[in-house]
């Protein structure tokens, strides 16, 4: 009976994303159109809210082209492999409903977005184009050094919780935000969060000057509407986590869906704001600056959590 329970759960949880995903999508063409003085799309039923289905539609029912030197298998399976470890990671969300008992919730999350590495660099060598090659090898040099700063971020809250387990962000900020404590850390976060994503100004994967594409230059149709998917749950996902970790993370009260929404805007606020940054400027922020601060933050932590051990021995 519990596994049916968590079974639906899941399967609850995984609809109610893809449905988010549907209307973000809405929203970042509306916030994008208001930031360049129009409308975005306003045609389709009142106010174009039916249009994500429209669109969803019209993608799965295009013909699905590949090319005829592609790796097929790979070619075909990696899109779907990229939308079920986007989900997958939902899994982890610190539902007090019991969905899934996560003691190791954080490390669950590092596996799965290092796993997301795989999924492009595939997508990217199975096209057997030069533009997608060169696309998913961007990608991965930049997730995996931006992945680094986020395992030594989290790391840090792993001492300072105690715990591996997300519900002790929910217990910890039970007077006040991370946000307050750690403004910082909050804004380091929010852009390695913006390149985990391969987001507007760190979205070389997908460069449209000089790479026509990047790594999904091949994908039409259904494909392609599986990686858009991905990349959108992915982006979803990082602001709850953002939500979570840093603005009191109350996941049973309204307030904190509203929370997750103003992130999201926000990721779609910086694409409309800021243009593309230079690849070497890219490396040059995750080694020289992200890198340093955390292993700073880090090592402050580390010595907090031994000066609080010490003055609670010395007290007892």
């Amino acid at each position: 009976m519990e596994l049916i329970l968590s079974l639906v759960g899941s399967l609850l949880l995984i609809v109610c994303v893809l449905v988010s995903v549907a209307f973000l999508t809405l929203l970042e063409r509306k916030v994008l159109g208001y930031i360049q003085i129009r409308k975005g799309p306003n045609k389709v039923g009142i106010m174009g809210i039916p249009q994500p289905f429209c669109d969803a539609i019209k993608l799965f029912t295009k013909e699905q082209t590949y090319p005829l030197l592609s790796n097929y298998i790979s070619y075909y399976l990696s899109p779907v492999f990229s939308l079920f470890l986007s989900l997958l990671v939902w899994m982890c969300m610190p539902l007090l409903i019991k969905l899934f008992s996560f003691n190791l919730g954080l490390l669950f999350f590092l596996c799965c977005t290092s796993l997301g590495v795989y999924t492009v660099m595939i997508a990217g060598w199975s096209s057997n184009s030069n533009y997608a090659l060169l696309g998913g090898l961007r990608a991965v040099a930049q997730t995996i050094s931006y992945e680094v700063s986020l395992a030594l971020i989290l790391l840090s809250f792993v001492f300072l919780i105690g715990n591996y387990n997300m519900i002790g962000f929910i217990n910890y900020q039970y007077y006040t935000w991370f946000l307050i404590i750690l403004f910082p850390l909050a804004l380091v976060w929010f852009s390695i969060s913006l390149a985990e994503t391969n987001r507007t100004p760190f979205d070389f994967a997908e460069g449209e000057s000089e790479l026509v594409s990047g790594f999904n230059v091949e994908y039409s149709s259904g494909g392609f509407a599986l990686i858009f998917l991905a990349e959108y749950a992915s982006i979803l996902f990082m602001s709850m986590l953002f939500s979570l970790m840093f603005l009191g993370g109350d996941v049973f009260n309204l307030l904190f869906y509203v929370k997750l929404t103003f992130i999201s805007f926000v990721f779609i606020w910086v694409r409309g704001t800021l243009p593309r940054f230079r690849y070497d400027k890219l490396m040059y922020l995750a080694w020289k600056c992200f890198l340093p601060f955390s292993l700073n933050y880090l090592l402050f932590f580390i010595g907090f959590k031994i000066l609080l051990v010490y003055l609670i021995l010395l007290i007892k």
